[in-house]
């Protein structure tokens, strides 16, 4: 790919920036209720962290990442709970300008303890492959990296585009110079979502952009994998991903919330709950296959005490006992 990359305004474009601009201002018009808005923001970065896993192959879902703090025993739930404080950090950097240091230091905190080369830029040669294990993209030799990298922090920090644009274009340019040997896509996604909240379009941080990317993997990949000067398609793309995502996320910030009975649980208790409710009689081999990442000696902890404080009641006593809502 010949960098850096360019991109037009199109009609579709611009309709879409026009779209999102009056998103933006009406959500600034009537913002959620801070309380609300403070759990709701806790929901989207676990989102935003699950789903930019998720794209890469994680196969745990949110259900399995209620604890994701406490429950770092492997290589996927790590995963997730380093991106988590990764997305943290970014409203502590939002102010600050996009450097090649910021970037290194993003990816460490997504690569650690899962990878040696945490924190570093790629010293070999490397390559983009597709399902077949063909090559498809040739990266940049790294001996011009840092060049790369310089050049696309300068643009994001001096540019008169669109914040919303400027971090589709961000975006591709990151992973076409694919600057570390692993993790670029989660650093990727990361450096977007540090644009979106730079410039003011991360809508108070409820919109889990990455939630649209992975329900659409296939057309993001596609996009992604065009080796184009002009990016212009992929731009078209990520900002339909940002605006219908954020029209799905705001709308329902906005719902009236209905009363969760279990809400005074720990989040996978009240998970649970539903379940038992919702089928009225389960096995514990049903819940293990719905919560296939968490250990069995967890979730038969989990029973006994919703079974101790009354709300469950243990049916049978041997292997294929079942459970269901005392009454």
């Amino acid at each position: 790919m010949k960098f850096p990359p360019i991109f037009s305004l199109t009609p579709a474009i611009k309709q879409l920036l026009y779209e999102l601009d009056v998103l933006k201002a009406g959500y600034e018009l009537h913002p959620v209720p801070v309380e609300q808005a403070v759990n709701l923001r806790r929901a989207s970065l676990l989102k935003s962290s699950l789903f930019s896993a998720r794209i890469e192959g994680n196969p745990l879902e949110l259900v399995d990442v209620d604890d994701i703090r406490k429950d770092n025993q492997n290589t996927h739930t790590l995963e997730v709970s380093n991106l988590v404080f990764a997305y943290e950090q970014l409203s502590g950097i939002a102010e600050q300008e996009v450097t090649i240091d910021a970037l290194k230091k993003l990816h460490a905190l997504v690569e650690r303890l899962l990878s040696g080369d945490a924190g570093h830029l790629r010293q070999e040669e490397s390559a983009i492959y597709n399902q077949a294990g063909v090559a498809v993209y040739l990266t940049p030799a790294p001996q011009n990296i840092h060049t790369l990298l310089k050049a696309l922090c300068a643009y994001v920090n001096t540019t008169k585009d669109h914040p919303s644009a400027t971090a589709g274009v961000a975006h591709i340019w990151f992973e076409k110079i694919h600057p570390f040997m692993d993790g670029n896509g989660r650093v990727g996604r990361l450096l977007s979502a540090y644009i979106l909240k730079r410039g003011g379009y991360d809508f108070g941080g409820l919109v889990p952009f990455e939630q649209y990317l992975d329900e659409h993997r296939g057309d993001y990949y596609y996009f992604l994998a065009l080796d184009r000067h002009d990016v212009t398609e992929f731009v078209e793309f990520y900002l339909s991903a940002l605006l219908s995502q954020a029209k799905v996320s705001l709308k329902a910030a906005h719902e009236p919330t209905k009363p969760d009975k279990f809400a005074h649980l720990l989040p996978r208790r009240a998970e649970i709950m539903r379940m038992i409710e919702d089928h009225r009689v389960v096995s514990f081999d049903f819940l293990a296959r719905r919560f296939r990442a968490i250990p069995t000696r967890t979730l038969h902890h989990d029973l006994s005490q919703l079974i101790k404080v009354g709300l469950v009641q243990k049916m049978g006593s041997t292997r294929g006992a079942s459970y269901t809502i005392r009454v």
